[in-house]
């Protein structure tokens, strides 16, 4: 049985979908069957994030309407590394899909992978909980800010109410010069504070959210870092990277 995880963050802007996507790639890297559904009906990005928009012909909606099988949605990602995405809807209601309904998408999509990683709406509308029903464990993506800590906060307690096994944290867009300052908070203390074992730290880059760096053909300090991610979730290991390893002050602090 694949192990289906959903990707949820508080609040937008957080790097949500960024993250799913270069998880997703680092994960058919290694040769694990990956899948991605776009949980955000109505407003589509994965597909936009992989570089894959033009491929698409069918999708979820098409899926549940029976104009398609899922195999027929399903996108392949450019770089050949065998990542697959079944993309959302465009412009559609995202309130006519029931919970049920994206549930039996997810478990048929189980059949097809070893991963399936579902890219969750932001916030805790409709579509989160419509998206937190299929899954059985959750990774929350939050920044070192102190209201997008709050909002992930809120999710936690929602995600709560679930069947889901494990939650885990990743911290996005951290800067280790505003770390060593002090000026915000450090990864650690946000997993501490949220009570979630930290899965990964992935820092600001002004690469992140180029096509070139989702598909990893930048060897930079986010590829390192997602490396480590991918190595988490795989229980290889439970190293973050540290964005302050390379500053002097950094050592000098710690």
């Amino acid at each position: 049985m694949a192990r289906t995880i959903l990707i949820a963050s508080g609040k937008g802007g957080v790097g949500k979908t960024t993250v799913t996507a270069n998880l997703g790639l680092k994960l058919a890297k290694e040769g694990y069957r990956t899948l991605l559904i776009d949980g955000d009906i109505g407003l589509n990005n994965l597909d936009v994030a992989l570089g894959v928009e033009d491929k698409v012909v069918y999708d979820i909606i098409d899926v549940i309407e029976g104009r398609a099988k899922i195999k027929q949605a399903l996108v392949e990602d450019n770089d050949g590394t065998g990542l697959k995405l079944l993309p959302s809807a465009k412009a559609h209601c995202s309130d006519r899909v029931k919970a049920g309904t994206f549930t039996s998408i997810v478990t048929e999509a189980q059949l097809y992978a070893d991963y399936v990683l579902i890219d969750a709406p932001a916030g805790v509308e409709l579509g989160f909980h419509r998206t937190a029903c299929s899954a059985r464990e959750a990774i929350i993506v939050t920044t070192p800010h102190v209201s997008a800590v709050k909002d992930a906060d809120r999710v936690l307690s929602l995600l709560g109410t679930y069947d889901i096994r494990g939650i885990g944290l990743v911290v996005n867009r951290v800067r280790g010069d505003l770390e060593v300052k002090g000026e915000t908070l450090d990864a650690r203390s946000i997993a501490e504070l949220l009570r979630l074992p930290l899965y990964g730290v992935i820092p600001e880059s002004d690469r992140i959210g180029v096509y070139s760096t989702i598909s990893n053909r930048m060897h930079d300090k986010a590829s390192i870092a997602y490396d480590m991610l991918k190595d988490v979730i795989l229980k290889r290991s439970e190293q973050v990277y540290d964005c302050t390893r390379n500053r002097f002050l950094g050592r000098f602090f710690r």
